[in-house]
This record gives C-alpha cells, structure tokens and sequence, in this order.
C-alpha cells in the first residue's frame, strides 16, 4: 500500500495506450494532489492500425493525437514527448538512451515510471511485446546511472542539462510481484476516460470493464476497491533527496 505523493513524475513508454492500460490510474491520483507530469513516448504507434487504408503517418497523427487527449485526461499541464522511433523495431540502444537522459534531466521527474524489462510471459495470455522489453531497459539504463552522472553525455550539461538523480523508479508489474500497490479508487474512472481517447484501438469501445477487473484484482485484501500494482526501486532516501533539492536549487541560480 502506498500514499506517496510525488512532486512530478515521467512516464516512460514505447505506445500510446501503454500508460493509460499500466499506470494512468496513479499519474492520475498523483496529478489530483499537485504532481507535475510528463509523458515520454518512444514510438508513435504506428504500426497499431492495422488498416491499409491508413498510411503510417496518417496513424502516427491519430494516435499521438489520442494520446494528447488522454494524458490531458489525467493531467490537464501534461508534458508529452513523442521520439517516433519506429513501431515494433525499438532497440536499447545508447543513441536512445541518451535520448531518455536528455528528457529525465530536462524534465527533472521526482518519480519515473516504466516497463518492467525482464517481462517476457505476463499472466497466461500475453507475450510481453519486444518495444516493451526495449524501453523499459533503456529507461533504467538511463536513470541510473547515466541521467545522474556528469561525467556521461557531459555534451548534454554543455546544453544546460545539468546531471539529475531521480529519487525513485515505479517498475509497472500488472499485478505479478508486485510489491507496491497505489490506491487508484479516486481516479478510476479517470483511468478509464483515459483509455477512451485511444479509439483507433478498440473496434467496439474500450475495455473499461477488463480495466476494472485488473485493478480490483490488485487491490484485494488491501482495504482497495481498485489499484495499480508496482515494484517501487528507492534510490535517494528522504534526507538525500532534499538536500539534493538543495544542491540542484544552487546549481540553477
């Protein structure tokens, strides 16, 4: 259980959708209390119409487009940053990397939430897809130690990106192993909302109601109508971090 309230938190992910299905719930509760958050797309989606009807800049317009109504869902002030990698061919590769380090330290996301990288098989029904696995170790590669280090991708403090050191890392679990659960009862049907926006993907609606399943799933036996489910990675205790507020204060004087 958990009632930590970031100051800001980025998402971190290959798809749009993939936020709103894994952690819109949270970013969601968290914006509610005064959270600034940001959206980090890797890939446009492109590939996620299966229409030929459709070239793939006309799907990479609606569905960053979709994923601009559902973040302003969650939060209204939402940054969303689209890589438009391609779709289903992400790579971790160190180009990237440096990519999600130039975004975590312009950003400066108290919390990052991503993929968990080692999934492979999630529940019964479902082979974790590749961009998945791809983003979500670039990502940790790029919070630790790369975005706090500034002695790598010094070419980026050269650009006024000072090294940042993210105090903790949300891991999306779906439920398996999760040692973390966020209440997300409050913002439910926000979560929900959020998913609606992404109507290129569902021929007839969004499926709120398996949404709904999941996360009262997730909160059973935790006094929790609905959660989300994370493994949550400390990396700077509470004295640590805000005396290294402080020092990022002094640095950007």
């Amino acid at each position: 259980m958990s009632k930590y309230i970031p100051e800001s938190a980025m998402v971190i992910v290959a798809h749009p959708d993939d936020a709103e299905f894994g952690c819109a719930g949270t970013l969601a509760l968290w914006a509610k209390h005064g959270a600034r958050i940001a959206y980090v797309l890797v890939t446009s989606g492109d590939v996620g119409i299966a229409d030929p009807k459709i070239s793939r800049q006309e799907a990479i317009e609606i569905r960053e487009r979709e994923q601009r109504a559902a973040a302003a869902v969650v939060s209204p002030d939402a940054d969303v940053t689209f890589f438009r990698e391609r779709d289903g061919m992400v790579e971790a590769t160190m180009d990237l990397r440096k990519r999600l380090v130039r975004e975590i330290r312009r950003f400066k996301p108290e919390v990052v939430i991503t993929f968990n990288p080692h999934a492979l098989f999630v529940r019964d029904t479902y082979i974790n897809h590749p961009d998945h696995r791809a983003v979500g170790l670039c990502c940790v590669d790029a919070v630790f130690p790369a975005a706090g280090q500034p002695n790598l991708f010094e070419e980026l403090e050269e650009e006024g990106l000072v090294a940042f050191k993210t105090r903790k890392v949300y891991i999306m679990m779906f439920g398996t192993d999760a040692e973390t659960s966020v209440n997300i009862t409050e913002t439910m049907a926000t979560k929900c909302e959020a998913l609606e926006q992404h109507a290129s993907q569902f021929r007839e609606g969004a499926p709120v109601d398996m949404l709904r399943e999941w996360a009262s799933e997730n909160g059973k036996g935790k006094e929790m109508d609905y959660a989300e489910s994370f493994k949550v990675i400390t990396l700077e205790s509470d004295e640590d971090w805000e005396k290294y507020k402080g020092e990022i204060a002094v640095r950007y004087a």
